[in-house]
């Protein structure tokens, strides 16, 4: 055997990511990590199709190793440099930058990209980025493309009349002033964490991609609402160019994937852009947590009779609203029978990836893990995840509760921990222009997010943080979307007689309501915070922190089995939903179920799980 072939057949042995990074990444800091950040390397960063409510397969992922450079504030030329792992944030390990981001700060990153030369000279080239925090302009060959305000929604563009031939070079500029110089929403971000606060995250932190689509028209997106008293999903899709389109309704399964090869078309439909489709079927499957079964969804488009594009998704046949139980407490339905709804607080950050998980697969376990212990509910906490993140959701049957990302914390007076300062008419002062980006912002990330059935619930305002105007918002929010639930601000300012459908109470540790009210449906949107410093699995030796603390795992899973064992009464007496606090532990919180690292359960799994499912059973 010759040299050559030895040295080509020594290198397949050789990890991806070795043969990938060329030493030119390595995740950055000595702080803790999840095992999955050894899978992670150039080659394969978040290597997943990002949408998969509109699947296409004409696209390319441009996740992987960038070259960056920052320009201070008040400087006149870059004073860093070197190379990032997109589509992990600035500040994060994953990175291999670590850095620290200031307002005033101008991340710069760029990279050549190769775009298909068939793409180029025959098809509409569409740029996407899933989320980048905060503002940022884009340019294509030293061309601007376009801009973008906002750290949680996907945008695009259309970058067609930019290409040259050859390579492309890319560059994106981002602005990010986090709790500094504005009141944007950013969730619990901070520039200075400690407590319940977070550390920053800048720049791009989801997938950056291209796709190809028809130059004679696409389809850009499409709503869908079940309608269960028909028997049938409505479809409302829209387009760009040609307007006939095919919507059909495909068999599926229990934790149908859109990218799974196509069932049996069971309901078809043909519509004009902005039309609404029906599809009805005589006896259909029923998606809740114990049965996640997903149809498949195919719109297809047509131009003189030709088909120019087609997207996959998926649709469930589910229905969540309010109902009276016999004693005449306000209870939630799922498909017209009443459901206790229970799961944990989840914030979504991670030691390695901050906002970002480090593989598709670590993102789904924190999933599997909250079903495992019993959970069929989880509170998205004042951040909004990637599509994927809600995908698993509806495959594997957890019900959401989405929160709006809040721009600020509360002030003295907004609230408090007597009962009487909930119904304060309290309105923070927040300057009008925030205001308004506010509403634009929950606007964007509520007709995002609403193709997927997970969601049940929509929490403009989470206690009193940026609360304003609470009435109106939840006008808004009911206007954007009346086929879900509202909890007009959990655990905030309250308006007597209430506004939306939920009323909901924050106590800490043990489960109590602070506030009722007959008309409402009244829930627990936040207790517990049981906390258990492990050795080994720590974020910051000095700085751990929860709202009780113990010593041992026994003790912990003792403390949770007292406290469900006082839900269960409250279940019985009309609380229709509780939250705990929460799902891991976060930086300096110690109050997880998990470690920060995802390694250790702090508590007894099964008695978890016993005990979570008797208080589901007794708020039936």
């Amino acid at each position: 055997m010759n040299s050559k072939v030895i040295l080509i057949a020594l290198m397949l042995l050789l990890p991806v990511s070795l043969l990938a990074d060329n030493g030119q990444w390595k995740p950055s800091g000595e702080r803790i990590r999840t095992q999955w950040a050894e899978q992670v390397s150039p080659a394969n960063a978040h290597p997943e199709y990002p949408r998969p409510q509109m699947v296409r397969g004409n696209w390319r992922s441009l996740n992987g190793l960038w070259d960056y450079s920052v320009l201070r504030a008040g400087a006149s030329a870059s004073s860093e440099s070197g190379k990032i792992l997109v589509p992990f944030c600035f500040e994060s390990s994953l990175s291999g930058v670590g850095g620290t981001f200031n307002p005033g700060d101008v991340l710069i990153y760029t990279r050549d990209i190769k775009v298909p030369c068939r793409w180029r000279r025959k098809k509409t080239v569409l740029l996407h980025f899933e989320a980048v925090d905060r503002e940022c302009t884009v340019y294509l060959n030293g061309q601007e493309v376009g801009s973008h305000s906002g750290g949680y929604v996907p945008f695009c563009f259309d970058v067609t009349p930019f290409l040259k031939r050859g390579r492309q070079h890319l560059e994106v500029r981002v602005k990010d002033s986090t709790d500094k110089d504005g009141f944007f929403p950013r969730g619990k971000q901070v520039l200075s964490p400690s407590g319940i606060w977070y550390t920053a995250v800048s720049g791009i932190w989801q997938s950056v991609w291209i796709e190809a689509v028809s130059r004679k028209g696409y389809i850009r997106d499409y709503k869908v609402t079940p309608r269960l008293a028909r028997n049938a999903v409505e479809v409302t899709p829209f387009s760009s160019g040609a307007d006939d389109i095919r919507v059909e309704l495909l068999e599926g399964g229990v934790g149908y994937r859109s990218d799974s090869p196509a069932g049996e078309v069971l309901a078809s439909v043909s519509v004009k852009s902005g039309e609404t489709a029906g599809l009805a079927l005589d006896a259909p499957q029923l998606w809740s947590p114990g049965h996640p079964y997903l149809y498949g969804l195919r719109l297809t488009l047509f131009s003189g009779g030709k088909k120019i594009d087609c997207v996959q998704g998926h649709v469930a046949f589910r229905e969540i609203s309010a109902a009276t139980d016999s004693a005449g407490h306000k209870r939630m339905a799922l498909n017209g029978e009443t459901l206790f709804q229970f799961g944990p607080l989840d914030q979504g950050w991670w030691p390695d990836g901050l906002y970002t998980a480090p593989t598709e697969e670590a993102m789904e376990y924190d999933l599997v893990r909250t079903k495992e212990l019993g959970f069929n509910m989880i509170r998205k906490h004042i951040k909004v995840e990637p599509s994927t993140w809600y995908d698993a959701c509806d495959r594997l049957g957890i019900l959401v509760w989405q929160d709006m990302p809040s721009c600020a914390t509360h002030v003295a007076g907004s609230w408090g921990q007597d009962t009487n300062m909930y119904d304060t008419g309290f309105d923070y002062p927040l300057p009008e222009e925030y205001r308004e980006n506010f509403r634009r912002e929950w606007t964007e990330i509520q007709n995002h997010l609403d193709k997927f059935q997970c969601i049940v619930v929509w929490v403009p305002f989470n206690e009193a943080w940026g609360q304003f105007e609470t009435p109106a918002i939840v006008d808004l929010t009911r206007k954007n979307d009346a086929s879900r639930l509202i909890n007009m601000a959990s655990g905030g300012n309250w308006i007597s007689g209430g506004v939306g459908d939920i009323l909901d109470s924050h106590y800490y540790p043990e489960p109590r309501l602070r506030v009722s009210d007959p008309a409402m449906i009244n829930v627990l949107g936040e207790y517990g915070g049981i906390g258990l410093p492990l050795e080994g699995h720590i974020w910051n030796a000095g700085g751990n922190w929860g709202y009780v603390q113990f010593n041992d795992s026994e003790a912990v899973t003792a403390q949770y089995e007292e406290y469900a064992g006082i839900l269960e009464k409250m279940a019985r007496e009309g609380c229709a939903a509780a939250v705990y606090t929460q799902t891991t532990d976060v930086e300096n919180e110690v109050n997880g179920l998990l470690t920060y690292d995802r390694a250790v359960c702090k508590m007894d799994v099964e008695r978890v799980k016993a005990a979570n499912t008797r208080v589901i059973e007794a708020g039936r």
